[in-house]
């Protein structure tokens, strides 16, 4: 059954909800002011509920975070501190062939204040002219080809083409809240600040893989801020930090970090763990990455079995890719304790589960499926530093 998504505030709530029928429950994004502070699953009748049903499971689910964060207002105190003006930006987005997902990130876009930030898309590798010609609709927006294949070229290119410091970057399958950019670059007042992620929400949970991919692997780390220091916590365990597909980094990072390492990420074999890579690089630098709630963006989740199948197995071999250049490149010799821990603890543990059928196990192909994509991690980031070298040397 598919599920709703509504995006309430909690101090203005309706009389009652009223979506299709066909919904018999809706996942709900809960603000105070505006600002993200939690999320609830709301039990439909009809496709409806009433004010008191709503305010209820809206007030249980946000518990201390709604009075946490009505105290901040009351006293007016920003945990972000304060900041003199908005700094300029260039908005990235990265893309390859999907132009309807890529016109529904644009016009989400363009819905942001106009605070003089610029615009980019990073087309890579494209088998044919959409997006060229997308892109005439949106003056606003520099086209910029980009011919090595993989996500991590396309943000170097994104990088390089940038005409400010600070760089965001959505993916083309994200919707950005309006407040999205301001929310990012916010928090750069301390220049030890290196890169910021925000909150990702489902744009749809119309399918059973959709509702899965939500259940088992969400991009949403929370509702609460987070500053991660590279001085006090371990750089190598970045899962809590974010994701890509929503965030933001200092132009500069290339001089004092480098670039993204473009034997990661999709459209190489390693399918992923760009992302993973360049926020362990920056911890064990010892500069700080912020988890903003606020920074909301909704992202398209893969909507076949297929697809999610594809998804996860790509997860898996996103992440042993990215454990084996720590282990191989940084000499990071905790690595296999790693990999030991999530599978004693996590993989082991759910696998049993799911041999047993116990309620809400995860079903046994989306775990084979990545559990072959962690075995074949480690091959497949050599075969594509491999293939890189031949990339580059061709075109040299």
């Amino acid at each position: 059954m598919a599920t709703a998504i509504l995006d309430l505030e909690i101090s203005k709530l309706p009389p009652e909800i009223r979506v299709e029928e066909r919904y018999s429950k809706a996942l709900v994004l809960i603000r105070l002011g505006g600002k993200p502070i939690g999320q609830a699953v709301l039990s439909l009748v009809g496709g409806r509920a009433d004010a008191s049903q709503l305010r209820e499971t809206l007030m249980n689910a946000a518990g201390e975070n709604l009075w946490k964060n009505w105290l901040y207002d009351t006293l007016a105190w920003d945990e972000r501190g304060p900041v003199q003006a908005m700094p300029l930006a260039t908005v990235a987005v990265c893309t390859r062939d999907r132009p309807e997902d890529l016109r529904r990130c644009l016009d989400a876009l363009m819905q942001s204040p106009d605070e003089g930030q610029e615009y980019l898309v990073i087309d890579n590798c494209p088998s044919t002219d959409a997006t060229k010609e997308l892109i005439k609709n949106y003056p606003q927006v520099r086209y910029v080809r980009e011919d090595v294949p993989g996500s991590s070229a396309a943000r170097n290119r994104a990088l390089r083409e940038a005409k400010h410091e600070f760089v965001a970057f959505t993916d083309d399958d994200a919707a950005p809240d309006p407040n999205w950019l301001r929310s990012l670059l916010w928090n750069f007042s301390d220049p030890r600040v290196m890169c910021v992620t925000g909150l990702v929400m489902p744009l749809e949970l119309e399918t059973e893989a959709q509702e899965w991919f939500e259940w088992y692997s969400p991009h949403g780390r929370g509702f609460d801020r987070r500053v991660f220091d590279g001085a006090q916590c371990n750089p190598l365990i970045v899962h809590l930090v974010g994701v890509s597909a929503s965030m933001a980094v200092r132009k500069s990072l290339i001089d004092y970090i480098g670039l993204f390492d473009e034997a990661l990420g999709a459209g190489t074999p390693t399918v992923g763990g760009e992302d993973c890579e360049l926020f362990a690089r920056i911890l064990r630098a010892g500069y700080c990455i912020v988890y903003e709630p606020r920074a909301l963006s909704w992202h398209r989740h893969r909507r076949t079995w297929e697809e999610l199948r594809k998804t996860l197995q790509g997860y898996g071999i996103g992440v042993y890719a990215f454990w084996t250049r720590l282990f191989v490149i940084n000499r990071e010799f905790s690595v296999p304790l790693l990999a030991w821990g999530w599978l004693r603890y996590k993989q082991i543990p759910e696998l049993i589960a799911s041999l047993r059928k116990q309620p809400d196990a995860v079903p046994r192909d989306l775990l084979w499926a990545q559990f072959r994509g962690c075995i074949s991690g480690p091959m497949a980031y050599f075969a594509s530093r491999k293939l890189l070298q031949k990339i580059k040397g061709s075109n040299e």
